[in-house]
C-alpha cells in the first residue's frame, strides 16, 4: 500500500471477510484473527486482485518497511538535505542499518540508497508534471543541493533532464513499481 485509496482498498477488502483490523498503515495491515493458510487464500486472492500481495515472511516484511520509510522520507517530508538515510532507516525500523542493506541489495539488485535515489526523482517528476513551482525550487524541496545535483541524478535515472521531461509531459510510474 502506498497511498491513502491503498489503505482504503485493502481496509474493505479485510472488512468484507469479516476481518479484525487492529492496525492499518502504509505497507501492512495487521488483523486480530490467527488464520491458517487454507483461511488466507480467498484473502489473498482478493488482495491480488486489487493489485497487492500478501507478504508474510519476515525478511519480505523488512523489505517493504524499508520501502515504506524511504517513501515517508521523500514524499511526506520537506527538505530532505540534511537526514542521513542509514540513520533513519535504522531509527525507524529499529534494527542494524548494514544488515538491512545488506538484505535489500540482495532482494531488490539494488541498493536502498539507490531504490532513495529513484524514489526522489519519482518526486521530482511528479512537482514537475504539477507545474507549480520553478527546478530551483524543487531541488530545494526534495534536497537537492543544487540544480545541477539535482539534474544530474535525474538524468542518470530517466535518461532526459528535467526540463526535457517536462516539456515532453513523460507518463510517472506507480510508487511501488519504482
Amino acid at each position: 500500500m502506498v497511498c491513502d485509496r491503498c489503505m482504503m482498498a485493502v481496509r474493505s477488502t479485510l472488512e468484507a471477510h469479516a476481518l479484525h483490523i487492529e492496525a492499518l498503515q502504509l505497507g501492512e495491515a495487521d488483523i486480530r484473527e490467527n488464520l491458517s493458510r487454507d483461511e488466507l487464500k480467498p484473502v489473498t486472492r482478493s488482495l491480488e486482485q486489487l493489485g497487492f500481495e500478501l507478504i508474510d515472511d519476515r525478511k519480505s516484511r523488512l523489505i517493504e518497511q524499508v520501502k515504506n520509510a524511504i517513501r515517508k522520507l521523500v514524499h511526506q517530508q520537506e527538505d530532505t538535505r540534511t537526514v542521513n538515510i542509514s540513520d533513519y532507516i535504522a531509527a525507524e525500523l529499529h534494527h542494524d542499518y548494514n544488515t538491512l542493506s545488506t538484505l535489500f541489495s540482495q532482494v531488490e539488485g539494488v541498493t536502498i540508497e539507490k531504490y532513495f535515489i529513484r524514489q526522489k526523482v519519482e518526486r521530482v517528476k511528479e512537482l514537475l508534471v504539477y507545474d507549480e513551482a520553478s527546478i530551483s525550487t524543487i531541488a530545494f524541496k526534495t534536497g537537492y543541493s543544487s540544480i545541477a545535483h539535482l539534474s544530474r541524478q535525474f538524468k542518470d535515472v530517466t535518461g532526459m533532464t528535467p526540463t526535457a521531461f517536462k516539456s515532453q509531459h513523460m507518463p510517472r510510474k506507480p510508487l511501488d513499481k519504482v
